[in-house]
């Protein structure tokens, strides 16, 4: 098994852009969720890069990609990858996508689907509207404040404390908590926290999620795709994932036991089974122009003329 995880940098848009990546083969891109970054892909990538060209990008405004003020939505995120992509000389990929990164790779499949020939989605976000209370308080107004005395050492190291005592009496929010000082600690710069709440804002509300892929999950029809959700997962519900399975043709979905919200972190040698299995034993797919025409009309597009009201 391949050790290299290496880190590169490539400037985009007078951007530093960084991305890890290891092994050779088939090209498969790992998409991480919200204050991730390409670093937690670590044990699921080297266990890939036997079969697998893997790369790891650092959305902007995560982990050591720059932090600019602008545009965090999901459809800027899958431009950079585009872009990024490109400048590697890449054309079309496998894309794995977790939690936000789900959401972006969805997203990425929308804006390019020529250059996508298989999706993965793990715990993935815009599948429905419940969501982690917490990420919804954090969204609102103000939690800026919040959040830059919650990722104070001090705070931490309280957090921490607290999910020792809970594991210490069998409960299972030890893990959730620990989950959260993970979230936390990367936050501690404040372009990093401004980043994470305009991402953030850009897909919750205090009502929960408000980006949706439901309406559009029909042109994932010929596209293989896999469905990956931790039974544990108490951020977004397991039944999203099911519901989506039911949503998309032909769609595979598999649960971990191990994981919780981040089975790559969790139960990496599950996570590396599952998605070498889903390649192996899938075709990739090949879209163009024609074939996405092909999958809009298919829902009976209905076009009618509006006259001038002059």
């Amino acid at each position: 098994m391949s050790d290299g995880f290496e880190a590169w940098q490539v400037d985009l848009h007078g951007h530093e852009v960084i991305y890890r990546t290891a092994g050779s083969g088939p090209p498969l891109v790992l998409i991480h969720g919200m204050v991730n970054s390409s670093r937690h892909w670590h044990d699921v990538a080297v266990r890939l890069a036997d079969r697998h060209r893997v790369i790891a990008p650092d959305l902007i405004g995560h982990g050591d990609s720059a932090t600019p003020r602008g545009d965090y939505s999901l459809g800027a995120h899958a431009a950079v990858i585009r872009d990024l992509l490109t400048a590697i000389g890449v054309g079309s990929a496998t894309v794995v996508g977790h939690s936000l990164g789900g959401g972006v790779a969805m997203q990425f499949f929308w804006q390019f689907p020529h250059r996508v020939e298989r999706l993965a989605l793990l715990s993935t976000g815009g599948l429905g509207r419940d969501v982690s209370p917490i990420l919804r308080v954090a969204a609102l107004p103000g939690a800026s404040t919040a959040l830059r005395i919650a990722v104070r050492r001090r705070s931490l190291l309280a957090l921490e404390r607290l999910a020792t005592a809970l594991d210490a009496c069998g409960s299972s929010r030890g893990l959730y908590l620990r989950a959260i000082v993970r979230a936390l600690q990367p936050l501690e710069r404040a372009g990093s926290r401004e980043a994470f709440l305009q991402t953030l804002r850009s897909v919750i509300d205090l009502r929960g999620q408000r980006v949706s892929a439901v309406d559009r999950l029909y042109l994932l029809g010929p596209v293989p795709t896999l469905i990956v959700w931790g039974e544990r997962d108490q951020t977004i519900p397991l039944g999203h994932g099911r519901s989506a399975h039911e949503a998309i043709p032909h769609s595979r979905f598999v649960t971990l036991p191990r994981a919780a919200h981040f089975p790559h972190l969790e139960d990496p040698d599950g996570l590396a089974e599952v998605l070498l299995d889903f390649v192996s034993t899938t075709e990739p797919c090949r879209l163009d122009d024609a074939d996405w025409s092909e999958l809009i009309s298919s829902r009976n597009v209905h076009r009618r003329h509006l006259r001038s009201a002059a």
